[in-house]
């Protein structure tokens, strides 16, 4: 099922021709859909070594050029800092075959995403891998960088005509109304002095790789970048329950304005999610419900 109403779908063939056309030194490589697939790229595994990023949504080809060589310089950068594997760029190939868009290969990371493990959510060990790759990326140098865009990791306040949008379009799926008075008291939450730190931007389980219960690897590093130092938090409430969460706090030192808007920014997200993907990614939806449970939950222990 397609989860934007302008998707571009990338079948097998095209993407087997796209290689073979431009890369013909891995034509003989096999191909298979990476299932569920991603929200913004159709994923393919090719051979046992790489993958396959082809971006879902129509944009200026240039334009999307620049984004995925501004992904692969990030990738480069985050090398050497992560604790645990991270992908690493391979090549970029443009337009063709009925293909509108540059895409990208990369390497492939192996593991299993954290939200296909049952229990990991109770995980001591993980939420302690989880806390220090977010203390390492925190370590890394700016360079002189802000937070820059209107993504997350910015202005909280800046996410309220979203958030209100997703609210209504979540009538019949959740508790809007108790929602909606509980981001009436995160909206405007204040910052504080802190500056911004480096992140990875959307540490959500589908870009945590897990081994045995422990994190091994992270995906999606492209998005590396200067932001509030709460936003990494939202790891803590899309993946893990309390004891484990609050393992994550403790081992971070973070104080009670920080981890408030930590559980802002992962509610930001979760609202979207719910409705957004319901019928087109189940997964990613329940993901949503999962992580405003948690928020509902923490919130009605503290009143």
């Amino acid at each position: 099922m397609r989860m934007h109403a302008d998707q571009i779908t990338v079948a097998e063939p095209t993407a087997a021709a796209l290689v073979a056309a431009q890369f013909p030194q891995w034509a003989s490589l096999p191909l298979s859909p990476v299932v569920p697939g991603g929200t913004v790229h159709t994923v393919y595994r090719m051979g046992e070594r790489l993958a396959l990023r082809f971006p879902l949504t129509p944009g200026d080809p240039a334009a999307v050029h620049r984004r995925l060589a501004a992904e692969a310089a990030a990738a480069r950068e985050i090398a050497g800092h992560s604790p645990v594997a991270t992908p690493r760029p391979v090549a970029i190939g443009g337009p063709g075959e009925g293909y509108p868009l540059p895409w990208a290969v990369w390497t492939w990371l192996p593991g299993t995403p954290a939200d296909q493990v049952a229990g990991i959510g109770e995980s001591t060990a993980l939420a302690l891998d989880v806390a220090d790759l977010i203390r390492r990326l925190r370590a890394m140098d700016v360079r002189g960088r802000v937070f820059a865009g209107s993504g997350r990791g910015g202005r909280l306040a800046d996410h309220d005509a979203w958030v209100r949008t997703c609210l209504e379009r979540s009538e019949g799926l959740v508790e809007v109304a108790a929602l909606r008075r509980l981001w009436e008291r995160m909206r405007d939450l204040p910052r504080g002095p802190r500056p911004d730190v480096m992140s990875h931007t959307d540490l959500i389980p589908g870009n945590l790789l897990v081994r045995q219960g422990r994190l091994t690897g992270l995906l999606d590093v492209g998005g590396l970048g200067p932001a509030d130092p709460a936003l990494d938090l939202v790891s803590a409430w899309h993946l893990l329950e309390k004891r484990p969460r609050d393992l994550v706090r403790e081992a971070l030192d973070c104080d009670g304005a920080e981890w408030e808007r930590g559980r802002a920014w992962a509610f930001e997200q979760a609202i979207g999610l719910v409705w957004y993907y319901l019928h087109s990614n189940p997964p990613i939806s329940r993901m949503g419900l999962r992580t405003l449970r948690r928020i509902t939950e923490d919130a009605e222990s503290a009143a």
